[in-house]
């Protein structure tokens, strides 16, 4: 296998994703904790309950809602992620095989009648 000279396809969209991946993934981490240490600090009963509403149900709520949103952005972050890297090895160097002469490679045998 021989390295071709000068072929290398140039960066495209891939590498501005991969830079952007880390602040993806530190989002999808921090926006569900932020929104489950919000609804225990702030004092959101006056907003969002009735009197009769319990508050450690909406605790329970937001911090499903919370995992639910964080279990369903990784593994799509993750993927993109591969496919990304896959996109930039397959931009890597192109080698050339070895020839395989062919017999017949500029005409047909001829039929015998």
């Amino acid at each position: 296998m021989k390295k071709l000279s000068n072929h290398r396809s140039p960066p495209g969209l891939e590498r501005s994703i991969l830079r952007k991946m880390p602040k993806y993934l530190l989002a999808s981490i921090c926006i569900p904790l932020f929104m489950m240490v919000f609804i225990r600090l702030a004092p959101v009963e006056a907003f969002f309950m009735s009197p009769t509403q319990d508050l450690d149900k909406l605790h329970t709520t937001i911090d499903f809602f919370s995992i639910a949103m964080f279990v369903s952005m990784l593994p799509i972050l993750l993927t993109v992620i591969i496919a990304c890297i896959i996109v930039v090895l397959m931009k890597g160097p192109a080698y050339v095989a070895d020839a395989y002469k062919l017999d017949d490679a500029d005409k047909p045998d001829n039929e015998k009648e």
